[in-house]
């Protein structure tokens, strides 16, 4: 007997075929048919959307401010250290 894999689907995917779930143009079942995932899993994926929606609009806590944080620090660091080099290449050429 062999084991089977679960499949893991990617969060596009899942964002996809959730809110045409939302949207509800095709039942569950058309959409499992459309897709091959389980009436269930659509139904579930449905639900986490919906539920985590009122994040999108929220102000102040946001995981991209904190990623453009950390980001912007390493672009800083990028910048004084090519500054560095472009200097040191200056006077080594004698301009």
């Amino acid at each position: 007997m062999s084991k089977t894999r679960r499949k893991r689907y990617s969060a596009e995917f899942k964002a996809k075929v959730a809110l045409e779930a939302i949207r509800g143009e095709l039942t569950l079942s058309q959409l499992g048919a459309k897709y091959g995932v389980h009436q269930t899993m659509i139904n579930g994926w449905k639900k986490q959307a919906v539920a985590k929606l009122s994040t999108v609009f929220e102000s102040g806590s946001s995981d991209t401010g904190r990623h453009s944080e950390a980001e912007i620090e390493k672009l800083h660091a990028k910048i004084g250290q090519l500054i560095v080099e472009r200097d040191f290449l200056a006077k080594a050429f004698g301009r």
